[in-house]
């Protein structure tokens, strides 16, 4: 008999053209071509903190000059920590955070930035911040934005049709997942958000268990599931460059995500 299969996406990147505009603190320069990634493993103390809340609502509604702790305390919105090289518990965020001084202008700024590319932030992370565990500070707002690869909805369906169980693994916001889930026909439940590298390859141990599970994925928070999946796939659809760990971790490389219906796994 054989096995069940499943696949497990990533989204940024994977699923979406993302594009990412990145503010920061100290210079106020705004840019679009570094990695969130790369900034939060450039120094071993910074976490990527995702806002669980749509940022062209809530965040654009409120009041710019507001400290984001006290934006955060006051309307209540829940946060998860996207990507760290260590562990911490999201809870404690604001309280490392009591003495920042960064505004929630800072992140509007990046939300219109990602609004003028005419890129759809309500499937991808939104909007967050790169804090330093450390010192207490915010050094980086974001927000990011995606366009579907056109592959993608053909894709999938092929996939379905073959008896293939989707799921997306993502540490993008959980509610643009969940609009994306219903976008390309897939189950709210098969969407896991805000899914960090642990969180990632724990999933596709999970499902191990009952598929034999390929992992399509193009970042380095990607590694671990990469490395855990029955088959590791990198897609470099997305154009940017990455490092050289994801090659030698990924059984194969595509350049499209239509490529991974001809894999035999």
């Amino acid at each position: 008999m054989q096995q069940a299969k499943a696949v497990v996406f990533d989204n940024s990147g994977t699923l979406i053209r993302r594009y990412r505009a990145v503010k920061n603190i100290k210079t106020g320069v705004i840019c679009d071509h570094i990695s969130t990634i790369d900034i939060v493993d450039y120094k071993t103390n910074r976490v990527l903190v995702v806002l669980q809340t749509d940022p062209t609502k809530c965040v654009m509604k409120a009041k710019p000059q507001q400290t984001i702790r006290h934006f955060l305390e006051k309307n209540k919105v829940d946060i998860g920590v996207s990507y760290s090289s260590k562990d911490i518990d999201k809870e404690l965020i604001l309280d490392i955070l009591k003495n920042d001084q960064s505004r929630v202008s800072d992140i509007q700024d990046t939300v219109n930035a990602v609004i003028k590319k005419h890129y759809n932030v309500q499937i991808c992370s939104g909007s967050g911040f790169i804090m330093n565990v450390d010192s207490g500070e915010i050094e980086f707002t974001i927000t990011a934005g995606g366009k579907i690869f056109k592959e993608v909805p053909q894709v999938i369906k092929e996939l379905i049709n073959r008896g293939v169980e989707i799921y997306v693994a993502s540490g993008d916001r959980t509610k643009s997942l969940e609009e994306l889930a219903e976008y390309i026909h897939i189950p709210r439940g098969n969407v896991c958000g805000t899914a960090d590298s642990w969180d990632k390859r724990d999933i596709v141990r999970h499902l191990k268990q009952y598929y034999k599970v390929m992992m399509v994925g193009n970042s380095s928070n990607d590694l671990l599931a990469i490395e855990e999946a029955d088959v590791g796939v990198l897609t470099l659809q997305q154009g940017e460059d990455v490092p050289e760990k994801l090659y030698n971790g990924a059984n194969v490389v595509v350049y499209n995500i239509k490529d991974i219906l001809g894999i035999d796994f």
